[in-house]
């Protein structure tokens, strides 16, 4: 016997009500714009992203370079692009760390009475700092990188996971259906896999917008105080941290990469509000 999240013909409906909403079509298709151009970042960008053509640079927006150009005059349009790829890969690899930590202890601390006074005061502990602090302190302890970016921010958001899904596996440990599984001698992990995880996707698919949005912009915040990425690797946040030394003369150094960041965050929690109120009977039948 299984229980899983309704999967009634009415899901259709559902999902048509909600691309009816008007901001979440516009999130959704701002962040597919976004994605898309990040993939095909080779064949979409005018110029290599470190071409350097010093005769060129601090040039206003043009035809030839509709973003303008930066101090070594590099195109902003092609780092920009590149930039997107970068912060949507960082992002993901984040939201995939924050799944996997988030889920397993959050299934340990509501399945397993013993581990869950334990786990849950890790848990707060983690929580009691702010999220860019705590990124900020483990940046500095492992070092500048991408990788430690993502092992960072992956530690920092863990906890928000995890405090749901085990709210959620609380609920779902008391309910009958599980109860009637354990009396049939079902072994624990065939009930986690096929009844409790089945039920925890839709709360997990929800957080993982914010996680991704919040990642992307605690990503951009770790490059623009020059713990992040490398000088070399264009990311919004490099871009933005070079960009203030020239605001009075050259400010589309900071216009363009700002409004991708702005852009592509919010699009994310636009989608993410609306896959909330879809999959929370009491707000669904607001859309």
């Amino acid at each position: 016997m299984s229980v899983a999240i309704d999967l009634s013909p009415r899901r259709g409906d559902s999902l048509r009500r909600l691309f009816r909403n008007r901001a979440v079509l516009i999130g959704t298709v701002v962040l597919a714009i976004i994605t898309l151009a990040a993939i095909f970042a080779p064949w979409l960008a005018p110029y290599p992203p470190n071409k350097l053509a010093i005769m060129a640079r601090f040039q206003a927006p043009s035809l030839a370079h509709p973003f303008g150009t930066d101090e070594f005059g590099r195109d902003e349009l092609s780092r920009c692009i590149y930039a997107g790829r970068v912060s949507l890969s960082v992002s993901a690899m984040v939201v995939v760390f924050a799944c996997v930590a988030g889920i397993t202890l959050g299934v340990l601390a509501g399945f397993f009475r013993r581990l869950d006074a334990v786990i849950s005061r890790l848990l707060d502990a983690m929580m009691a700092f702010p999220d860019i602090l705590l990124a900020i302190a483990l940046v500095a302890a492992l070092g500048s990188s991408l990788v430690n970016v993502v092992l960072a921010l992956g530690v920092t958001y863990t906890p928000r996971l995890a405090r749901v899904v085990r709210g959620t596996t609380l609920v779902l440990r008391e309910l009958p259906f599980i109860e009637a599984a354990k009396s049939m001698g079902i072994p624990t992990w065939r009930i986690l896999a096929r009844h409790v995880l089945v039920n925890l996707a839709s709360p997990i698919l929800v957080q993982s917008t914010f996680i991704f949005a919040s990642a992307m912009l605690a990503e951009a915040s770790l490059s623009f105080l020059g713990i992040g990425a490398s000088s070399d690797t264009p990311t919004w946040g490099t871009m933005l941290s070079t960009g203030r030394e020239f605001v009075n003369s050259a400010p589309w150094l900071m216009y363009f990469p700002g409004l991708s960041v702005v852009f592509a965050v919010l699009s994310l929690q636009l989608l993410g509000d609306g896959l909330r109120d879809l999959v929370d009977p009491r707000l669904a039948k607001d859309l």
